[in-house]
């Protein structure tokens, strides 16, 4: 029976690629794709039987790592790859905190994604070679939870910025932290994203857990 999978990504071009890679093996079947993490959600809902998804980081509305969590939280049965250009310590520590079965890089050839979702599939971790090797060295030295205060005064928040923070931590909306702070809503997601950007994240949680780390909040 062929193993029914799903991909999860925002560019269209790299679906076409990934998908002509898995065209060449007919022991899969890819069901049908997503474009963000909150699609693929509402796809589930409606056509949980899934074996395996191939999963983007890097995505607008719910991003891979966020998306990860619920699934596993929702259908813990369903098996999920990271396919992801990142290759950073941080990304790899979250995707694996998040539930993540495997991570991969789209740079893979076919038959090392096809090795890599067939080992994930039977009960292994499918993992790029240089991926392995940094899961390996996390495991033996994790992501600290204390940084250095050389590495937290690289952080240089603006006053304004550390208010709109300590409101994105609380779960409010953009309306609302810009009614609390009587601003607009186009000036609170200017200062988001440049908060986005001094943090280097791609998310609001990615966002809240260094914010954390950092003890900005």
């Amino acid at each position: 029976m062929k193993k029914r999978l799903v991909l999860v990504d925002d560019n269209h071009s790299l679906i076409r690629v990934i998908a002509e890679k898995l065209s060449f093996f007919d022991d899969f079947n890819l069901k049908y794709t997503a474009s963000n993490g909150k699609e693929l959600l509402e796809k589930l809902s409606d056509n949980p039987q899934v074996d395996l998804i191939l999963m983007d980081i890097e995505m607008p509305v719910m991003n891979g790592i966020e998306a990860t969590a619920e699934v596993k939280q929702r259908y813990p049965q369903i098996k999920i790859v990271m396919l992801t250009v990142f290759d950073n310590d941080e990304n790899i520590f979250h995707s694996i905190q998040a539930g993540a079965d495997g991570y991969l890089l789209k740079e893979i050839d076919p038959q090392g994604l096809h090795d890599g979702i067939s080992d994930t599939l039977s009960g292994g971790a499918g993992m790029t070679p240089s991926i392995a090797l940094k899961t390996l060295k996390l495991l033996r030295n994790p992501i600290k939870a204390e940084i250095s205060d050389e590495q937290k005064e690289e952080i240089n928040l603006s006053e304004r910025e550390a208010e709109v923070l300590q409101q994105l931590c609380k779960g409010l909306s953009y309306t609302a932290i810009a009614d609390n702070l009587i601003l607009s809503p186009s000036t609170i997601r200017k200062h988001i994203e440049n908060i986005y950007k001094k943090l280097q994240v791609h998310s609001k949680l990615e966002a809240i857990q260094k914010a954390e780390r950092n003890k900005l909040i």
